[in-house]
């Protein structure tokens, strides 16, 4: 697995998938052209590119080209690299017909033809895993649950809190959520934006 300090942007949850099979790297979904609409999610994205760069990866259609358009132009260009898969015909396995334009798109390329897209993207390779995230334990999803903001009632409410808190968008999943954590504010932000949090703190966690 390879380690990456840039966030990667891709179009869809699949590619995201594929991805993370590949590399260790914080990655973005812009829900296809969902990106247009959330401005939410536009700043979000524009915070990783001034706190850590930012590689813009999506598909080598019309559509992927639209998407990528929309962020050079959002996002201050010295902190945004590009990453171009080639131009390959064929259909995903999960996909009945091809795409539109009968191209693969990140989702199906080879893990060798994604990292030679991430290299000469000059994407930051990291020599060992965990070096791109804040010092201290991992946050786990055990985490999550036992500060309420996963899995119980009321968990979706302290969640949006807490994403408030943190100046990060209210409809990441508590997965994404999880991730952004670890790998941007480390164990003890998160054990201290938890308690600053109104109307509860490290007291009310579920079981304590």
């Amino acid at each position: 697995m390879l380690h990456i300090q840039e966030a990667i942007v891709v179009e869809g949850r699949y590619d995201k998938n594929t991805l993370s099979q590949v590399v260790d790297a914080m990655i973005v979904e812009t829900s296809g052209f969902g990106i247009f609409k959330d401005k939410e999610q536009l700043a979000f994205l524009r915070k990783l590119a001034e706190e850590r760069g930012l590689i813009v990866f999506t598909d080598s259609d019309g559509a992927g080209f639209v998407i990528r358009n929309f962020l050079k132009g959002s996002i201050p260009q010295d902190r945004v690299k590009q990453a171009y898969i080639p131009d390959r015909y064929g259909k995903e396995r999960r996909k009945r017909q091809p795409g539109k334009e009968g191209k693969l798109g990140v989702e199906g390329m080879r893990p060798e033809v994604l990292v030679e897209a991430l290299r000469k993207a000059g994407a930051t390779f990291l020599e060992k895993s965990g070096e791109d995230c804040p010092a201290g334990r991992r946050i786990t999803k055990a985490d999550l649950m036992m500060d309420g903001l996963a899995g119980g009632p009321g968990a979706a409410e302290k969640r949006k809190a807490l994403l408030n808190a943190l100046d990060l968008p209210e409809h990441l999943t508590a997965n994404a959520l999880l991730d952004v954590l670890d790998r941007m504010y480390g164990y003890d932000a998160y054990r201290a934006a938890v308690d600053r949090l109104d109307g509860w703190n490290g007291a009310d966690r579920a079981g304590v």
